[in-house]
């Protein structure tokens, strides 16, 4: 499967922005699909993730209620909202895939297919 973010930029703390992730050459609605993201001189961390069938999500305890995940199978796109946003969370945002049918991903190793990435900037 391809994925490519989008939505990415320069937010000031406490603002808002939605990342998408189009996903093509796979069965999209069959794939549980999630964020994670890099800062600069840290490892990748696990942002969130969701089910392929029920929408069930799991969000890293650092995010939580701050920022939802979500789907759309009809368009084959994924979502992340994120708002108040903390400089803490800048850093490069990857949409990631787990294998078709496989269980809700809940860490980076969990998942197989990874995008581009996409910059998220929050100045402290």
């Amino acid at each position: 499967v391809q994925l490519v973010e989008s939505g990415g930029g320069l937010v000031q703390p406490g603002g808002s922005l939605r990342l998408s992730c189009a996903a093509s050459g796979g069965t999209f609605s069959r794939i549980p699909m999630g964020w994670i993201r890099q800062a600069p001189g840290k490892e990748r961390e696990f942002v969130a993730s969701i089910s392929w069938s029920s929408g069930i999500t799991y969000y890293a305890d650092s995010v939580k209620g701050r920022f939802t995940i979500s789907r759309d199978n009809t368009r084959n796109t994924m979502y992340l909202q994120m708002n108040s946003l903390k400089p803490e969370d800048m850093a490069v945002y990857y949409c990631a895939a787990g294998a078709p049918y496989s269980r809700l991903p809940r860490g980076v190793g969990d998942f197989g297919s990874w995008g581009q990435g996409i910059q998220v900037t929050v100045p402290s």
